[in-house]
């Protein structure tokens, strides 16, 4: 009889990406807000409604649902919906799972590397240092501290919580937007191009939540990011050597970001290095440790 895991977040990348990884080994289903097939299950976290059906018999629950911190201007508004997605998304599991006196063999949690805070420092961060002070590692903090709840109240023997990085996929997110003007040949770093963005392929991200499910004995927090470190300017460079393509333009000046993005421009003008011993340490071996490798499987290139 396989193990069944819930994960939320059902249409982003990461949760389509691991199903495909476990269902051969587990029964997995989807709370999704829109129902499409009979693994889906419904919930509305802004009417805190779910469908209680999809937690018979589980024994896990794979956490990824969250709104996307880059899509949108950072507004009052939109800073409670990134809080909200991330925060009552958890509390609504929780109380379901108290309803039903359910008790998880675990519940993993995606979480942000921004735990740390956005800074450009020579500090590589671990899992034991504190979190920042800005409103992300704030987003993260609160995120982390929804999951810890699972375990404070009894209703999963572990938490994991993924300090997860920018994944780097072709499909969407920070790769697929830099290829059209690489592509082009008009490709630029942002702003100074030395801040550091950590990154992790799209397999290995989805490898360590594979990990995090079949080894009991993690818990706690782990960094999801690749050994290997890069900056802004790095990145765009090995994006551009990778595609055989030439890099003309100057830097995007930073204030031409703050002018488009306000406050959201920092999740791009600034970032910090984050160590990934401890993962490593559990015996989790990375497929892409260098980026040079990613960005060559990832783009199809020999």
């Amino acid at each position: 009889m396989k193990e069944i895991v819930l994960i939320t977040g059902a249409n982003g990348l990461v949760a389509q990406e691991l199903s495909k990884k476990i269902e051969k080994e587990y029964t997995v289903r989807f709370l999704t807000r829109k129902k499409k097939n009979s693994s889906d299950f419904e919930w509305n976290i802004k009417e805190g409604t779910i469908d209680e059906t999809a937690f018979e018999n589980i024994s896990h629950v794979i956490h990824l649902a969250g709104a996307n911190i880059s899509e949108k201007r950072w507004t009052d508004e939109r800073k409670k919906e990134l809080i909200s997605s991330r925060v009552d998304s958890a509390n609504l599991i929780l109380k379901t799972l108290q309803k039903k006196n359910i008790r998880l063999k675990s519940f993993i949690s995606a979480s942000g590397i921004n735990y740390y805070g956005t800074q450009t420092t020579e500090k590589i961060f671990t899992e034991n240092d504190d979190p920042g002070n800005d409103f992300l590692s704030e987003v993260v903090v609160l995120w982390e501290k929804a999951a810890d709840n699972f375990k404070e109240q009894n209703l999963a023997e572990r938490v994991v919580k993924i300090r997860t990085a920018v994944v780097l996929s072709e499909k969407e997110g920070a790769l697929k937007k830099m290829l059209p003007t690489i592509k082009m040949g008009i490709g630029s770093p942002l702003g100074s191009g030395k801040q550091y963005m950590p990154w992790i392929h799209i397999k290995d991200i989805c490898s360590i939540y594979e990990f995090a499910l079949k080894n009991s004995e993690l818990d706690g927090a782990f960094n999801g990011t690749a050994p290997e470190h890069t900056t802004n300017k790095n990145l765009t460079k090995t994006i551009a050597e990778v595609l055989k393509k030439p890099l003309f333009m100057p830097n995007v000046p930073s204030f031409v970001l703050e002018l488009l993005f306000g406050e959201l421009s920092v999740a791009v003008l600034e970032g910090s290095r984050a160590s990934s011993e401890k993962i490593k340490k559990a015996g989790f071996q990375f497929e892409f440790p260098e980026l040079k490798s990613a960005l060559k499987d990832l783009l199809n290139k020999d």
